[in-house]
């Protein structure tokens, strides 16, 4: 058990059955009633924020959960290959446990894997990628001066928005957080 007054950045608690990680919080002493902690919480599985008050001193169960190195090594149909990096013990995994990951993986990469009581409830990419253009519309000479964007079409199967000057074969850094495009590689 965790006391909402040992809320940090980062910290796990389990909530009706679901894990959530502390991504704000903040003690409040208000005029009048008893202080309380008001919260954003990012559900691990779904990825989906809350907001919660907790009152000072309110006892919540700690999440315990672990952290491995995996590295993504092929889809197979709809599931995704995973090695642990350690023991080279492979894990199968859906769609629905990767999350929105699942545009930007590519074979052979390394992600974070979030265990929670022995089963894998989500993983970490990496903010940000280097992916190969397969289609896009040429570029024309002279279109970089309007700063406008066309889509493209990655590697992975993912679309993203990039300037007129990218062609087919680049390779691109992309930000997998916002889904945005940042440079060539």
């Amino acid at each position: 058990m965790i006391s909402s007054n040992e809320f940090r950045t980062g910290t796990t608690i389990e909530l009706e059955g679901e894990v959530f990680q502390v991504v704000e919080f903040q003690h409040v002493k208000p005029g009048k009633g008893a202080a309380f902690v008001r919260t954003k919480l990012k559900n691990v599985k779904t990825g989906g924020v809350v907001e919660r008050k907790f009152n000072a001193g309110e006892k919540v169960p700690k999440a315990r959960i672990e952290r491995r190195e995996m590295q993504f090594l092929y889809k197979d149909g709809d599931n995704f290959v995973v090695m642990d990096t350690n023991n080279y013990e492979q894990y199968t995994l859906t769609a629905e446990q990767i999350g929105d990951g699942v545009k930007w993986l590519k074979e052979n990469m390394s992600i974070g894997t979030v265990f929670f009581q022995g089963n894998v409830i989500g993983i970490d990419i990496p903010n940000s990628v280097q992916l190969q253009v397969v289609e896009t519309e040429p570029g024309v000479r002279g279109d970089t001066a309007t700063g406008g964007s066309k889509p493209a079409t990655l590697e992975t199967g993912a679309v993203v928005q990039v300037p007129f000057f990218v062609n087919n074969g680049d390779v691109l850094i992309i930000d997998t957080r916002t889904g945005s495009y940042v440079q060539r590689a």
